[in-house]
């Protein structure tokens, strides 16, 4: 078992919901993403955003990648609480270098 998986799995900080998201979200491989309503389904949650709460608590990232979670109609959505500015930037920035893609400067 993977230590980030170990220590989802015995957090006694985060609730069932929470782990239940960061699990799943674990099974999204690198360079891919997933939709917060996708997310949802997997775990058999009917509220993306519920999942978009509990990826804004995430205590375990980067390692329980929050930043593959995107919206439905293909833009980024949030990340650390944030639609716009430095943290969507990171989260751009991320997913380019996951996908290989080059990163742009400013």
């Amino acid at each position: 078992m993977s230590d980030i998986r170990h220590r989802v799995l015995t957090a006694t900080h985060i609730t069932e919901f929470q782990r239940r998201v960061y699990l799943e979200l674990l099974r999204v491989p690198r360079g891919k993403t997933v939709t917060y309503g996708e997310l949802a389904r997997r775990i058999g949650c009917r509220s993306a955003q519920a999942v978009g709460q509990a990826l804004k608590r995430n205590p375990f990232a980067p390692e329980v990648p929050c930043h593959r979670v995107i919206a439905s109609d293909g833009t980024l959505g949030g990340f650390h609480s944030q639609r716009t500015g430095e943290m969507i930037e990171k989260k751009r920035a991320l997913l380019k270098e996951e996908m290989g893609l080059p990163l742009q400067k400013k």
